[in-house]
């Protein structure tokens, strides 16, 4: 089920002329969604020849239209994006551009870049002053500091205009080898070409991020025009997981008012139904949210994500026993190869306070973190697991993993000096600590 996680400070090196921002970032975790994504990422990171699971997919809870790669082959996407993408084409048609950018290898050659722009306003730093000395006069050393710092950013900005152009022909190309319409793709651009024309109206080209997008969706009309595959869509399975997918994420982030003016109760839709079981659970109403739950299970008795959301609102009413029975189907409904499920599942076995449950948390975690290793949750439900098995070294392993993940290089290498002491020397898991000691070895001072 869909969780938010917040992380302090992330910086993240993108494929467009801002090129580097550092703020505050929450990121959402949920299995139904995420497998949404994988199904419209896989065939375009095939068709681009990367290893599909080489490359991460973020979901980034923002408002905003936008998606971007960074720090590699890692690909983020806005929840904004998705609830403004009318269908599962416009979505393919974003990763592939995104794709693009990986394909073409384009974050090593912006870092080359801002190298670049950067020696050139140095330079122009450099030789301004010098003028200005020259010259008598501080304005012209000024004029000469400005201009090579404007030369830098115009540099640096057109090389990002040729690798939108680039990401734009590689990802239909991705799209056509896939057999999915570059429609959606085209369709999406012209969603962004009203709003850029009423805030850059004035703007001078060389410092747009990206060529103009009349510009391109021109290139994407000529395309589409002259492509076999102009009116193919794809299966309507993936339309109703696009109009899921939606829903949900429209209901978590919004009040139940917003969902039901939304979702209104002549909505019969799956959808629909969906988004307002959430928005009752949301909003504190367990019975209605539950009578809302039960009916969707009725009707798609093998869903696994319907179990999960029945398994979540119980956990979270303080129901933690009722949990595990909808939590154990949720997780062999999807033939245990959902690691977010499995760790819902062991919460839920941990907070029912039943010692006979134990082992089956304890098998749920490492089923989870064979998967998900950097899990942080997966890592301090399997310590409190471990603790009351009575499994001491495993514990302190568990929490030194837990405090690693989450930045307390302090903990970690008090618990992992923990877990040496009870550990069996020679084992895996006391070499795993002998790792942890290593690397959170305090830096020795001249």
């Amino acid at each position: 089920m869909l969780r938010r996680i917040l992380t302090l400070t992330a910086i993240f090196l993108v494929a467009l002329p801002s090129a580097v921002f550092a703020q505050g970032r929450s990121f959402i975790r949920d299995t139904e969604i995420e497998e949404t994504l994988r199904l419209y990422a896989t065939p375009l990171f095939k068709a681009a020849g990367l290893d599909p699971q080489a490359v991460s997919v973020y979901i980034v809870s923002d408002n905003s239209l936008n998606a971007f790669v960074a720090g590699g082959q890692k690909l983020f996407i806005n929840t904004g994006l998705l609830l403004k993408a009318d269908t599962p084409e416009q979505v393919m048609g974003v990763i592939a551009h995104e794709t693009g950018h990986i394909a073409g290898g384009h974050l090593s050659r912006v870092q080359d870049q801002l190298r670049n722009a950067s020696a050139i306003s140095i330079l122009s730093t450099v030789l301004g002053v010098a003028a200005g000395v020259a010259a008598g006069r501080a304005d012209v050393g000024t004029a000469a500091v400005i201009g090579g710092q404007n030369l830098a950013q115009r540099n640096f900005l057109a090389y990002s205009r040729t690798q939108e152009s680039s990401a734009d022909q590689a990802g239909v190309k991705f799209l056509t080898q896939a057999g999915i319409s570059a429609r959606g793709m085209k369709n999406f651009m012209e969603k962004l070409e009203g709003q850029e024309l009423l805030s850059a109206a004035n703007q001078d080209p060389y410092l747009r991020s990206h060529p103009l997008t009349t510009e391109r969706v021109e290139f994407l009309e000529n395309y589409v025009a002259n492509s076999p595959l102009k009116d193919a869509k794809v299966s309507p399975v993936l339309y109703e997981r696009h109009a899921r997918m939606r829903a949900k994420l429209y209901a978590f982030t919004n009040s139940l008012q917003l969902t039901l003016r939304q979702y209104p109760e002549s909505d019969t839709s799956m959808a629909a139904r969906y988004a307002r079981a959430i928005a009752y659970y949301r909003d504190s109403q367990l019975q209605p949210a539950l009578d809302r739950i039960n009916a969707l299970i009725a009707d798609e008795p093998e869903n696994p994500y319907f179990a999960e959301l029945k398994g979540q609102v119980l956990l979270e009413f303080g129901k933690a026993s009722d949990a595990i029975e909808p939590l154990r189907t949720a997780v062999q409904q999807s033939n245990g190869d959902a690691p977010l499920i499995r760790i819902l599942l062991a919460h839920a076995e941990l907070e029912s306070n039943n010692p006979d449950v134990l082992p089956d948390a304890k098998e749920n975690l490492l089923a989870a973190l064979s998967k998900e290793r950097d899990n942080a949750s997966a890592w301090r439900f399997r310590a409190i697991t471990e603790s009351r098995l009575n499994n001491a070294g495993e514990a302190s392993l568990a929490q030194s993993e837990y405090s690693l993940l989450t930045g307390d290089r302090s903990a970690a290498r008090y618990h992992a000096v923990q877990a040496d002491r009870q550990l069996t020397s020679g084992t895996a898991p006391w070499q795993r600590a002998q790792d942890i000691l290593r690397a959170t070895e305090p830096d020795k001072k001249n």
